[in-house]
């Protein structure tokens, strides 16, 4: 018989049974497992041992993926080069530009029967315009196309940078160990506790108060009850909320719950790509007959998926909970109008590239009907010719130049900007320790106004330790000898401290000699195991001879209670109850103490008072985190004065009852020192128009001398430092209901809030989001590390969570993980966000000169020369050097400490100001002027030949050439001038600190030359003589006096009318949504298609964010769109209503055969279905209700106040 590893190679169960077993929920799953023999058994028959797991060797784990799968998802792969240059060849105005060059050529090679000896020399030259504007058309095509790939390649990199941090306790060979979630096996025995995402399908073999929330699979929100007894199985995907406990992995990747619906979601896509494409065919038959009846109408366009099936309506009822209000989302609304705000970037930028694209249509519009009119009329009216074939070629050139008016118009580079300015910050970030989930979060901290932060690990080191202690009326700020304490009560510190904290949390020994132990697990209790180890105690052999599978009852540490709780056995019958949490709320649950000597003492309101004056209340304003310890027995027989009899099991569930009266046996006080790089930090933070809020579930004295350690309250000011009671009196009315201009007299000055709850960090973030008290809506970003505070990390504009002590569930609901939970990295965050807008900005304010002149010169030469100075290639080449070549050196600018200096732009600060403006403008009239002169004297002033006379306009001339070479040097110098945008004079600060930069400028220098010298006909250029080229680098040198010279008008005397994108971006992402947002029910006409380009380069070009949405990046946004609306149309027709039985999850046939779904995907959306008006996000996955008599009502509709539930699902 084959072995491996020294095990048979055959295991007692196949892969087909651990899937089918996985199906069933409650008592049914019980039942299923007695089947196998229990936990026990099917450890045996998969080769594990429920305390020391596997033995993690090479072979034994190669061997298990091969039988039961890997634990990873295959992604879908990412598109190749050519489909990307596929995408960048739909752009309309280059299918226009390519039409018009074919043209160009075919008329070009046609030879008209008659025509004059100029005609000749024209038609032999004729083809190389062609030509060079598809070569010009192709090497745009494929600068976008690279620049897309190697992003999509960055993105991909970061996402397995993300998915590789997510790390798992298991236990191999008796040890605890923390492994890659994709190198769990199954078979592995992986311990869980709250705030744990799960990785894998399992059984539990022992648990303790296991609360999961399963909404991401059942769409449920409430949590579920766990246990051995009653419903052993926990899924992959779903979040613990409360507990811990220990699991068998029973299945793991494609086989897991999860799993399987990713499986179903491809297996629905390519049918219903086909049946898309079908839909489509018959809707444009439909069209052509024009017999659309209004319900037929509906059924093709009335989703706001302009090409899906109408399955999706099956869900459009339903209203998303989208939770961010700021991120580029990867969800396709649903059709009941709902849409998710823009960031303020992007809402000014798509409004530009709008206003823009109008602004340059028309005048290329205008152009072409302006050079025809022109020629018409001297052609047929004053020289009175007959039409000739050849006059075609003249027409299509002129429509040329008036496409090429166009593309220099719109500024397609400006999504480019953006998208390169967001991509070379993140990869930056990712040193600064920021670790970016979502693209635009990292815009959006650049204009943060507040910040609420935790300060257990945040502000402080979350190294704890305890500094003093208060034991049988002792207070000591040394650590004690266990000899100097009652032995008795030593004895129950040392087994209360070691029993009832969470087994995971250890301290072990350090790596180097010369350093600390290290502390593995909750900081707290390793500060009160490093109390055990300092009295001379060692907390593992009590670990070692009270195992958790003993223990009666845990009650989990959680922000309600504040405290944990585990009930023993007693040695002597009975059982003991061991509690330690926040002294106050102990305190007030204690009945006794032990006094001077160990002698037990009724604990009176007196001596409690007492006590929180004269030990508690000194210990908090050092700084230091009290903790009390206490216990109560529960005995058969005759009980002392502290314990309570008992003749049959007490009543667990009553935990008022139950945690009371108890016997306090110490107080300890633990020191977390604040973090020596915070203070400086929050220093920044204030000067740069900052406010710094700290959020904690301390105490309040504690709370306010860390405050003021750090610099968060300083004397002499006038600030409000709340506990959480006192903030929820202040901010409720005589109903309880939060009310909005109550929570405004409080916010503004609140700068601690003390005891507080993970529903008061919410509302206090949620109140700052919405007031309307000052001009500019708050920006507001919020630190969080616990499972609880996904509400509020969701509610934020920028959600930080903790890379290190932060939940699984933070981390999803958050845009940025710290990855040294340290507050001066969100300082950097700040400064890498703030830079990013500055490089749009400095872009914008060198794009918009050139669009300006470059526009200007061809519409004005059309109608005065019937000509553009400018030809179509050269302006194909301007519009390269501006978008792509300019971007690329503007957007990867460093940022500076000084943008720490300045206030927040805020959310109303118009995209260009004034100085901006005053630039643009300023240095548009210098260029116009110069090319002008150039234009119509320049001649004269050079002695060259004049390109305006009609024999020279089929040929290029030095006189053009001049023309273009200086607007092309002045472009070139006015970029230095574009770097600063503040109106600082010295524009060379830090050009050596971007090697980008320079490099490009100084290539397309070199590029320039070899153009002008040899470019020939292809580019209608004339080699000049170095007196001419002079005379073009004095112009260019010109920008930068000129530029000086602008620098000097005060900004303050120009207009407010001439800044632009003032006002909310509310305002507008409301009407671009109306007219113009690409899923909207209505198909734009190709005129505006044509408009917003710039708009749809912006979306293909951050079509790749959907890598940090989530990991259903591997189904498109629209295949997951589709595939889940249809899955859970399917779902809800198989939640038992129909008469035939519910089939099994893994059967993927019933997506072909289920009738009944097809029924019912026609039929309108119903509101009483199950997902009626729950909160859905679009990544949701469904499964039916495992107990449908128990899913519950529908919940009320004014949900507004409560927190969302955080639902989406990342394997």
């Amino acid at each position: 018989m084959a072995t491996i590893d020294g095990r048979p190679a055959q295991y007692g169960i196949t892969l087909k049974q651990l899937r089918d077993l996985m199906e069933h929920r409650g008592r049914e799953g019980v039942g299923k497992i007695q089947e196998f023999g229990g936990v026990q058994e099917i450890c045996k028959k998969l080769y594990t041992s429920p305390n020391e797991g596997l033995s993690g060797s090479q072979v034994d784990t190669e061997h298990r993926r091969e039988t039961f799968g890997s634990n990873c998802i295959p992604p879908k792969p990412p598109k190749t080069f050519l489909q990307l240059v596929g995408e960048a060849l739909q752009d309309i105005t280059l299918i226009i530009l390519q039409v018009a060059a074919i043209v160009s050529l075919g008329l070009s090679f046609y030879s008209p029967p008659q025509g004059t000896g100029d005609d000749d020399d024209e038609a032999s030259h004729g083809w190389i315009e062609g030509l060079a504007i598809l070569i010009s058309v192709i090497v745009v095509v494929l600068v976008t196309a690279f620049n897309d790939y190697t992003k999509e390649r960055q993105f991909r990199g970061l996402q397995s940078r993300i998915e590789g941090e997510h790390k798992f306790s298991v236990i191999r060979q008796s040890e605890v160990k923390q492994i890659g979630v994709s190198d769990i096996v199954v078979g592995d025995i992986c311990q869980i506790k709250y705030g744990d995402l799960l990785p894998a399908d399992g059984i539990l073999i022992q648990s303790n108060d296991l609360k999961v929330d399963e909404s991401s699979l059942t769409g449920e929100s409430d949590h579920v009850k766990k246990g051995e007894g009653y419903d052993p199985m926990v899924l992959s995907g779903t979040h613990v909320m409360e507990g811990s406990g220990k699991m068998l992995v029973t299945a793991v990747g494609v086989n897991s719950q999860a799993g399987i619906i990713f499986t179903l979601l491809g297996a629905a896509v390519d049918q219903q790509e086909a049946e898309m494409k079908k839909m489509k065919k018959e809707a444009k038959k439909q069209r052509k007959k024009k017999s659309l009846t209004g319900d037929e109408e509906s059924a093709v366009t009335g989703n706001s998926h302009m090409n899906s099936p109408p399955v999706a309506n099956k869900l459009d009822g339903a209203p998303q909970d989208d939770g961010k209000e700021n991120h580029v989302s990867s969800s396709t609304p649903t059709s009941d109008g709902h849409k998710k705000e823009k960031s303020v970037l992007q809402a000014k930028l798509t409004k530009l590239a709008i206003q823009i694209g109008y602004a340059g249509s028309t005048i290329a519009v205008l152009t072409v009907v302006i050079l025809i009119i022109q020629f018409c009329v001297q052609t047929f009216v004053i020289e009175q010719k007959k039409w000739e074939s050849a006059f075609a070629g003249v027409l299509v050139r002129h429509l040329i130049i008036g496409v090429t008016v166009l593309v220099v118009a719109v500024p397609e580079g400006l999504p480019l900007a953006v998208t390169l300015s967001l991509a070379y910050s993140v990869k930056k970030m990712m040193k600064d320790n920021n670790l970016v989930r979502h693209l635009d979060a990292c815009e959006t901290m650049g204009n943060a106004t507040a910040i609420c932060s935790d300060k257990t690990g945040t502000l402080t080191t979350n190294r704890m330790t305890v500094v003093q202690s208060y034991i049988c009326e002792q207070l000591c700020k040394t650590m004690p000898k266990f000899s100097d304490i009652p032995s008795h009560v030593g004895n129950l510190i040392v087994h209360g401290i070691s029993i009832n904290s969470a087994y995971t949390s250890r301290i072990m020994p350090a790596d180097e000699p010369n350093e600390l132990p290290k502390q593995v697990g909750n900081k707290t209790e390793c500060a009160l195991l490093g109390f055990v180890i300092g009295l001379g105690r060692n907390y593992q052999t009590i670990r070692d001879d009270q195992p958790e599978e003993t223990f009666t009852r845990v009650y989990t540490f959680n922000s309600v209670r504040k405290s944990m709780s585990t009930v023993v056995p007693r040695p002597g019958g009975g059982y003991r109850l061991f509690t330690k949490g926040a002294s106050e709320i102990i305190l007030n649950k204690c009945a006794f103490i032990y006094g001077h000597d160990g002698r037990l003492e009724k604990f009176t309101r007196d001596m409690q008072e007492r006590l929180l004056k004269q030990v508690i209340e000194p210990m908090a304003c050092d700084g230091l985190r009290t903790i009390s310890i206490a216990y109560r027995d529960f005995v058969p027989g005759k009980a002392e004065i502290n314990q309570v009899r008992i003749d049959n099991e007490p009543n667990w569930n009553d935990e008022e009852n139950i945690v009371n009266n108890l016997t306090c046996l110490c107080v300890v006080g633990i020191e977390d020192p604040v973090r020596p790089e915070v203070p400086d930090a929050i220093r920044k933070c204030q000067k740069a128009g900052i406010t710094v809020r700290m959020v904690t579930g301390d105490n309040i004295n504690t709370a306010r001398s860390i405050a003021s350690k750090c610099g968060i309250i300083k004397p002499n000011e006038d600030f409000l430092i709340l506990e959480g009671k006192e903030f929820n009196r202040r901010i409720r009315d005589a109903n309880g209901e939060v009310q909005q201009h109550l929570l405004d007299k409080v916010w503004p000055k609140l700068r601690v809030l003390a005891r507080s709850s993970p529903t008061d960090k919410y509302t206090l973030v949620k109140g700052i989001i919405d007031s309307k008290i000052s001009d500019n809506r708050e920006v507001v970003a919020v630190t969080g590390d616990g499972t609880n505070d996904g509400p509020a990390l969701k509610k934020a504009d920028v959600g930080f969570a903790m890379g290190i002590a932060g939940t699984d569930v933070a981390k999803e609901a958050s845009d940025i993980i710290l990855t040294d939970d340290n507050f001066s990295s969100i300082v950097k965050a700040v400064m890498w966000g703030r830079n990013v807008y500055d490089s749009i900005a400095k872009f914008l304010q060198f794009q918009l000169t050139v669009n300006v002149v470059a526009v200007i010169v061809a519409f004005i030469g059309a109608c005065a020369v019937q000509d553009s100075p400018l030809k179509a290639v050269q302006m194909l080449w301007v519009n390269l050097i501006m978008d792509t070549l300019a971007s690329l050196a503007l957007a990867t600018e460093l940022p500076t400490p000084e943008l720490l200096l300045r206030k927040p732009y805020g959310r109303t600060k118009p995209l260009i100001s004034r100085t901006m403006m005053k630039n643009i403008l300023g240095q548009a009239v210098y260029q116009l002027t110069v090319i002008f002169t150039l234009l119509f004297v320049g001649d004269q002033l050079l002695d060259v030949e004049s390109g305006r006379l009609e024999k020279n306009k089929s040929k290029p001339t030095q006189h053009f050439t001049v023309i273009f070479n200086s607007f092309v040097m002045m472009t070139l110098f006015n970029e230095f001038n574009a770097r600063k945008i503040h109106g600082q004079r010295n524009i060379f600060e830090g050009i050596f600190t971007n090697r980008i930069f320079y490099t490009i400028w100084i290539g397309t220098c070199a590029a320039q030359v070899v153009i002008i010298q040899y470019g020939k006909m292809a580019f209608s250029t004339k080699g000049l003589d170095w007196e001419q080229w002079l005379w073009c680098l004095f112009f260019g040198v010109g920008t930068l006096l000129w530029g000086q010279l602008i620098t000097t008008i005060p900004t303050r005397k120009i207009p407010k009318i001439l800044s632009w994108g003032r006002g909310h971006p509310e305002e507008y992402t409301e009407t671009i949504e109306e007219k113009f947002d690409v899923d909207s029910d209505k198909k734009p006409r190709a005129g505006q298609i044509l408009w917003i380009r710039g708009l749809t380069r912006l979306q293909t070009q951050l079509r790749v964010i959907r890598a940090f949405k989530s990991t259903l990046e591997d189904l498109e946004e629209r295949r997951s769109v589709h595939s889940l609306h249809s899955l859970h149309s399917l779902r809800s027709s198989r939640s038992h209503t129909g008469p035939w039985p519910p089939r099994p999850l893994s059967d993927i046939t019933y997506i072909d055969e289920d009738p009944t779904a097809t029924k019912l995907s026609s039929q309108p959306p119903k509101t009483d279905d199950f997902a009626g008006n729950r909160l859905l996000s679009p990544h949701t996955l469904r499964l039916p209700p495992h107990n449908p008599p128990f899913a519950p009502s529908a919940p009320s509709t004014n949900n507004s106040e409560l927190p969302k539930p955080v639902h989406e699902t990342r394997i």
